[in-house]
């Protein structure tokens, strides 16, 4: 019987693309601006379950290497999981990071070829005015602001696209981005970023 789940909250996302990422629009079929992509993500999970499983109120971080166009695979990602989290919980959320669960985050499955593990952390997803505040203990330092348009009052958005994550997409642009994991020692201090409202599921 396949797993019932549902994640919903937002994803802050700060690669090292050096203007807005072309995966977004390209469905990662254009090379990265650097012709490889170094990538973390933080989600906060407002709302969601695997089955019986609580996952309300717990963050997730993520950090991806990928050699080339993100559709072409051979990923590489290490997961960090809120250490609020019970174990059952690390558990389901650990296959749904992998694509174990299918549904919304399956392709992780099909596109990830070195997953580097799981670790249990302090994380913590705030917002300060427009800024998006994340953090793993001693892994990954970030702040994200969207970029402002025409409208000093509303972000640069990219709307209805096919894009895996969320077809809505606010363009942003890394304040502070630092990650220190695996071998890994990662700035990309004023590239690109996103932010995204999530609503995933495998329904």
């Amino acid at each position: 019987m396949a797993d019932a789940w549902t994640l919903r909250g937002e994803l802050t996302l700060s690669c090292n693309c050096a203007v807005f990422c072309p995966c977004v629009v390209s469905l990662g079929q254009h090379d990265p601006t650097e012709g490889y992509c170094q990538t973390w993500a933080g989600i906060r999970i407002d709302d969601g379950r695997l089955n019986e499983v609580e996952l309300s109120n717990l963050n997730v971080g993520l950090i991806i290497d990928i050699p080339g166009p993100l559709a072409r695979g051979n990923w590489t990602a290490g997961l960090f999981v809120d250490e609020r989290a019970s174990i059952h919980a690390v558990k389901a959320l650990t296959k749904i990071f992998t694509g174990r669960a299918g549904g919304s985050t399956g392709l992780l499955k099909i596109l990830v070829g070195s997953f580097l593990g799981v670790r249990t952390a302090p994380i913590t997803y705030r917002v300060e005015g427009k800024t998006r505040i994340f953090s793993v203990e001693k892994v990954i330092d970030g702040a994200v602001t969207p970029i402002t348009g025409k409208d000093p009052d509303k972000p640069v958005m990219i709307h209805n696209s096919g894009y895996w994550i969320a077809p809505d997409v606010m363009v942003s642009r890394a304040d502070r981005s630092r990650v220190r994991v695996f071998g890994r020692n990662w700035n990309f201090a004023g590239r690109s970023a996103e932010i995204c409202a999530i609503d995933w599921s495998n329904g």
